[in-house]
Formats: C-alpha cells, structure tokens, sequence
C-alpha cells in the first residue's frame, strides 16, 4: 500500500444497523473483502458488536456490525439491541440496511422512529435487491424516502458483491479526516479465540437448522500452538439441556463431526495453516445469566 501522508489520513466509525437477518454481516464481510463476522440463515446470528476495518486509499473505515435490532424479550436479547444502539450513537455514520424483499416491517419502522427521535440521518442501504422486481423496489424506495431522514440510497446484493464499491467509495469520502486508529494490515478488532468461537457456533447454527435455536453457544478453552506451524484449538459447546446436547452430538456422533469439520475447514483457510480442532459439549442451564459469559462478549448483562 502506497504511503499515506498524515495530513491526508481519514478514520471514522460506520455502524450497520437493521432488523435481524437483513445482511448486516454479510455487508461487512464483503466491504471488508475478508470474514470477519459470521453469517447463518437464522435471525440474530451476530451476539455483540463486531469491528470490521475497511482500507481505501487515504481512508480507514471502521464498520460496526451491531446484532439485529428488535423487540427484546430474554437478558441476551435486551444486552444485544443495546450493544446494536450503543454501537450506533458512537458512529459518525450510520447505514441503516434494508432488507429489500421483507420490506418496512416492524423492526425497522422501530429503527426508523428512533433514529428520527435521536435526530440522526442515516445512508439507506436496500439488500437483496436482485429478489424484488423493479416496480416493488422503485415504491419501497420512495416510501423509505419519504421519512426524512435518509441522505443516500445504495441498492446492493451483499451476497453477491453488487453495489458494494460505489457504498465504499461514499464511506471512505465521507469520514473524517484524522489519523488512523489500528495498523492498516488489519481486519477486525476480534481477538482469534473469539473468531474461532464464533466460525464454530455459525457452522452449528447451519448443521442444527431448526433443532437447537440459540440455546447454545461456544467457547474456545484452549489454543495451543505447535512447533510444526499448525495450532491446537480446544473449544465447548454449552447448551442448556441434556437433550440439546443429544442433539449436538448427533447419532454416533454424526452431528458434532460435521460441525467440527465445517469448522475448521474454514479455520484453516483464515490462519492459513493446519488446525487440530476438539469440540467438547456441555450442559450449563444458566449461561444465559452469567455475568462473565456477557463480559467476554463486550456485552452489558444489566441492559
């Protein structure tokens, strides 16, 4: 990368808000042109605030993927939407994503109205426009509009990469001159422990469908690192019963192979080396109400 001059330099936080399941991660992932927050078909994938850092010409941008705002009923899901908020008032920008095909639901008529209570304006990013027809998204669009408080709209497919490079070329222009805030090498402030953790919960997210939703989650306990290159990860799966964790294992232990195998397939192609994955699972009823278990996640257990 060509040497930046300091006076040049510009850094600023855009934080990705939205309903659950509208393509936040996906977003940030493709913006950052690598992984560096997990992606399921399941609605609030993502528990805490993600950093994803965007390199472009003179500018770092710092993308916020927050979890899936919506109507809180459980601790996790109120320490969630407020991790989302938080990681919204600290922006200089908010993206407020769209998912094209589901339309103005609920959740972001919700969002829409207190962003215009907090007087915030907001770049209007429509997803999966590639599944909607034109006259659909042309009528979405102009009611979207009609709120306000919207000073851009980007039409983007996250999946497929589309739209993306002129959204980044907006954000890199827009955010404020200053100095940068990480080492222009790197991705994401998550540390690699709580990556793995989180590769292995999206690949049992996936494998699980609809048998175990969020009842579970993954810590690695152990990483060690070898003298031949490759490391040795040992991670838990908790789950709240006995009969989850049945489920997680799997008949034979099919189930807990297959995660275990997605997992670090997609391990090694991040490190770049060879991993020695063991999957552990154990039943902890309560780890929803551990103090510890938020604090680890940057999460606010007393939301």
């Amino acid at each position: 990368m060509t040497e930046v001059p300091e006076h040049e330099k510009r850094c600023g936080y855009v934080a990705i808000v939205g309903a659950p399941n509208a393509g936040k991660s996906t977003l940030t992932n493709g913006l950052v042109g690598t992984k560096v927050s997990i992606v399921s078909p399941k609605v609030q994938t993502t528990r805490f605030r993600v950093l994803g850092i965007l390199m472009t010409g003179p500018a770092q941008v710092i993308l916020v993927d927050t979890p899936g705002i919506f109507q809180p009923k459980r601790r996790l899901d109120r320490a969630m939407v407020a991790a989302a908020w938080h990681g919204a008032s600290d922006a200089e920008i908010i993206c407020l994503m769209v998912d094209a095909h589901r339309g103005l639901d609920d959740d972001t008529r919700a969002i829409i109205d207190k962003l215009k209570g907090a007087k915030r304006e907001a770049i209007l990013v429509l997803n999966k426009v590639d599944m909607v027809k034109k006259e659909r998204l042309l009528d979405l669009t102009a009611r979207l509009h009609e709120e306000g408080i919207f000073t851009d709209v980007f039409m983007v497919s996250a999946l497929k990469g589309d739209g993306l490079a002129d959204l980044s070329k907006v954000l890199s222009d827009r955010v404020p001159l200053g100095p940068w805030m990480f080492p222009e090498d790197e991705v994401s402030d998550l540390p690699q422990r709580m990556l793995a953790a989180e590769i292995t919960r999206e690949k049992a997210f996936i494998q699980l469908h609809e048998e175990l939703p969020y009842a579970l989650t993954v810590e690695t306990e152990k990483w060690e690192e070898r003298e031949d290159g490759s490391a040795r990860i040992d991670q838990v799966i908790y789950v709240q019963r006995d009969g989850q964790k049945a489920i997680v294992v799997g008949k034979g232990g099919h189930q807990i192979k297959t995660i275990g195998a997605a997992a670090r397939t997609e391990l090694e192609a991040l490190l770049e080396r060879r991993v020695h994955l063991f999957l552990h699972v154990k039943v902890r009823e309560d780890w929803q109400e551990k103090r510890g278990h938020y604090n680890e996640m940057g999460l606010d257990f007393d939301a």
